[in-house]
């Protein structure tokens, strides 16, 4: 009995060691996708400048697609 109980607390431990590993993999990568956002806002707003800089009227970005 006492060896069961020993198992399942090496088990419990583990099992805990893992998911707070996950759980700083997930914050980190939460963090990581905030950052890739805003950088692809900045890129979104420079080409639609550019578009408009070129003459354009609407940037392509803003334009419904021909089907709609």
């Amino acid at each position: 009995m006492d060896e069961r109980v020993t198992k399942l607390e090496e088990l419990v431990t583990h099992l805990s060691a893992v998911v707070d590993d996950l759980s700083d993999i997930v914050a980190r990568q939460e963090n990581e996708l905030a950052v890739l956002g805003r950088r692809m806002a900045v890129v979104m707003e420079r080409e639609a400048q550019r578009e408009l800089a070129e003459g354009g009227t609407v940037p392509l970005t803003d334009q419904k697609p021909p089907h709609w």
